[in-house]
């Protein structure tokens, strides 16, 4: 009786994730690009709290992160990297 009820719920559900076609931001006057060998787990967060989000690029060699202040209308200042203490932020424990 379940295998009957379930078995078309199983056929009608999508099989894969389902994207929409990929684009390739801009940030100031370039491209945002990922270091090798990639691993960047892109971010959208509200940084600094102004209601726009921002975009954070994780860099895998080293451990640290970009930041690209979000302006509004899906436009991205130029990338910098996130400072703690007056230095550029490094998550410990990566190469």
């Amino acid at each position: 009786m379940y295998t009957t009820f379930l078995l078309p719920l199983c056929l009608a559900a999508p099989q894969a994730p389902q994207f929409d076609t990929p684009v390739r931001l801009q940030a100031g006057d370039a491209y945002v690009q990922v270091e090798a060998p990639g691993y960047a787990a892109p971010c959208w967060h509200d940084l600094d709290k102004d209601g726009k989000k921002d975009l954070i690029v994780g860099q895998f060699s080293d451990g640290k992160m970009k930041v690209y202040k979000g302006l509004g209308g899906s436009k991205l200042a130029a990338g910098e990297w996130l400072m703690a203490a007056g230095a550029i932020a490094e998550v410990p424990g990566v190469w």
